[in-house]
């Protein structure tokens, strides 16, 4: 199945921008502040993922930017997590444009695989038919599974956000092609069975544009570690700015 060509949106995600402002009490670096400035730069959405200990963006914070974005009416939040922790209750009362179901467990690290099927599907149908209920476009967290898309779309899911971390691993050695290769036919299964593609994991201003220039589909890249890192050198503005330029036009 083909789709229309548009420009890969990219959705800065403020984690790391919290996790510096929560290591003392002064409420600097401001999330809200950041936003803004990366909205300005024309950043296409906001993204966050408010883990149940709190340790990063917090239930304020979300609050904070549903608020903010409503100035931006062109502009989308996107709210990750997993639904079996705390993430339904942000979405029932925020009411984000998009929902990233996320499998990761209330201590890890940073999130490092996607959903199981059919092992995961029984118990994330209704949680995807409550928060689309309430107005949520829904996107599964996946690994790059073309086998997995079907099932994807049969439980309700919009979208698919292909986990590229094995993509970024083996950016620039032999491992490179076949790595490629696998997003290539998950892209083209997802597209196949209906289902929008995000992106998101160790994307960089060195990887991004061979993934987006490769993989077919790609309607949204969700980018925070990175660019938090290239924000701290080079600014907010500059930063996003240098993102939207790695983005085939």
């Amino acid at each position: 199945m083909s789709q229309p060509h548009t420009r890969t949106a990219l959705s800065v995600n403020l984690n790391k921008v919290a996790l510096v402002r929560n290591t003392r009490h002064l409420g600097i670096p401001s999330v809200t502040r950041a936003a803004t400035l990366c909205l300005k730069a024309g950043a296409a959405g906001i993204t966050v993922h408010p883990r149940p200990d709190a340790r990063h963006i917090r239930a304020d914070d979300v609050q904070a930017l549903a608020q903010l974005l409503k100035a931006w009416p062109d502009r989308e939040f996107n709210i990750e997590g997993n639904p079996f922790h705390n993430l339904m209750d942000f979405v029932q009362h925020v009411r984000p444009h998009q929902v990233t179901f996320v499998p990761d467990s209330e201590g890890q690290f940073t999130s490092d695989h996607g959903w199981n099927f059919p092992q995961d599907a029984v118990r994330l149908k209704p949680l995807i038919a409550q928060a689309k209920a309430w107005g949520a476009r829904v996107s599964l967290f996946m690994d790059p599974v073309p086998d997995a898309m079907a099932a994807a779309k049969a439980v309700g899911a919009d979208r698919v956000e292909l986990y590229t971390e094995t993509y970024a691993s083996a950016f620039g050695t032999p491992s490179q092609a076949s790595a490629l290769a696998a997003f290539e036919a998950t892209a083209q299964a997802a597209l196949a069975v209906g289902l929008g593609i995000n992106a998101g994991h160790d994307l960089n201003r060195d990887n991004l544009g061979t993934f987006l220039r490769s993989v077919p589909g790609v309607q949204e890249v969700s980018i925070g570690h990175a660019l938090v890192a290239d924000a701290l050198e080079m600014g907010y503005t500059d930063t996003v700015r240098a993102y939207l330029a790695c983005m085939p036009a």
